[in-house]
């Protein structure tokens, strides 16, 4: 089997990263704590429905490579039929028969270009959004509020640092990130909390199908009406919903990921998808010169980051489950194997493994990071808040020595409440690197 290094021209060159919201789903509180949030409106049910009546080139060159640290979509120029454009690099195999297998950031790559290109086609002239007005049945309005009400106090209850950051948003894009926060964390309970014993590929399966009925504007209950209506309101398409279900699906059948290749698809599946389902409603600064696409590529390298990020946190958690989300390729070169982690040693080759673990997240972040300026003024405070917590999760994993086996590492609340005025700081820089104010759109 041969290597093949592609180079992916997108039809837009400008791939500097940019950002947009995301806050993972596998977080700290794996658990709600209580079966009430599979129901959470339990005994507040009621139908609620609304009568809503040139593919890319590819050029690839032969090449001996290092498969052990695949591309991260990290830009670089080269030249390119006398031109300078920026590529990203994927590596694939071909197969004996001349066939080539795409990898899974190529996979990724092409979702992020569909979504790139479905808010391109409704920004307005100014660069904002056409965000829709409110389409609701007569009567309904005031339980299309409870319903929004309601996701915010399950944002403030479980995210309470990034709450306080929406709530500087503009009221259309604080509601929506709300419903797109309840929704991603009701399908993480579904296999991570106190019912997934009893969750099964077919509940996942009916899970979906309720989806594809919030996107037709047929939700079956309140919380499914708040995201109803959001997906009517902001060009947001259904492929990253679909593909977080995915993932949900991949961790009932998979607990071991051969290689980074693997373990990438995943990310994007249970993280990344979520920073492209939050783009269309953070919002890109009107006066921000970054491609829709760029914004795209970051809002997944910061899902990835916080993903990989709380893999390395959860190492001995997730050992006691029977699973563990590191590369198995990198684990042997490093001279480990599964029963190193189950046994719950620190050692000089434990040490040097995470290492390079932690040096790969902060590449990811490095990624994420360059772009937070692109986000509209009033998205960026939340955004930068969260990253910069995130990050510091490594640093404490490196304060606890590396052990991340029986220990686990959390940033302290004093900490936290220090990142809030770096944060908001940072958030002040707009696009030019100029400040800006956070009451703009």
């Amino acid at each position: 089997m041969s290597v093949k290094l592609l180079w992916l021209v997108p039809s837009r060159s400008d791939l500097s990263n940019s950002l947009g919201f995301i806050h993972s789903s596998r977080d700290g509180n794996r658990s709600l704590g209580s079966s009430k949030f599979l129901f959470l409106d339990r005994n507040l049910l009621f139908k609620y429905s609304a009568n809503k009546g040139k593919k890319q080139k590819w050029n690839s060159y032969s090449l001996r490579t290092d498969l052990r640290y695949p591309c991260i979509g990290s830009s670089r120029s080269v030249n390119l039929s006398s031109s300078s454009v920026p590529l990203v690099s994927c590596i694939v195999a071909t197969s004996s028969a001349g066939e080539m297998t795409v990898s899974s950031e190529e996979k990724v790559y092409n979702v992020v270009l569909k979504q790139a290109a479905l808010v391109k086609r409704q920004l307005r002239p100014s660069g904002d959004l056409d965000v829709k007005p409110d389409n609701v049945v007569p009567g309904t309005l005031s339980l299309l509020t409870e319903a929004y009400d309601r996701c915010g106090e399950v944002c403030a209850q479980y995210a309470k640092t990034f709450y306080l950051g929406t709530l500087l948003m503009t009221p259309e894009r604080r509601r929506a990130i709300w419903a797109i926060y309840v929704w991603c964390r009701r399908t993480d309970e579904l296999v991570d909390g106190p019912n997934a014993s009893q969750i099964t590929a077919t509940a996942l399966d009916r899970w979906e199908a309720r989806l594809e009925d919030v996107f037709r504007g047929h939700p079956f209950e309140m919380l499914d009406a708040s995201l109803s209506d959001t997906v009517a309101k902001f060009p947001i398409d259904i492929q990253p919903f679909k593909d977080m279900i995915e993932g949900m699906k991949m961790d009932l059948r998979k607990s071991r990921y051969k290689n980074f290749d693997e373990l990438y698809l995943y990310c994007y599946y249970v993280a990344g998808t979520v920073g492209l389902m939050s783009v269309p409603i953070m919002g890109i600064a009107p006066e921000s010169r970054a491609t829709t696409e760029s914004v795209y590529n970051a809002a997944l390298a910061f899902g990835i980051a916080n993903q990989l990020t709380n893999i390395l946190r959860d190492v001995g958690e997730d050992a006691q489950r029977g699973r563990i989300y590191l590369p198995q390729d990198e684990l042997a070169q490093a001279g480990l194997s599964d029963e190193d982690i189950f046994a719950g040693k620190v050692t000089d080759k434990w040490r040097n493994f995470m290492k390079k673990q932690i040096k790969r997240a902060r590449m990811f972040f490095d990624e994420a990071e360059k772009g937070v300026a692109e986000l509209s003024a009033s998205s960026r405070w939340p955004v930068w808040t969260s990253l910069l917590l995130y990050r510091q999760i490594l640093d404490e994993i490196e304060a606890n020595d590396y052990n991340n086996l029986t220990k686990r590492a959390y940033v302290s609340k004093a900490k936290k409440l220090v990142a809030l005025p770096v944060a908001f700081a940072k958030s002040l820089l707009g696009p030019t690197g100029t400040s800006s104010f956070l009451g703009k759109a």
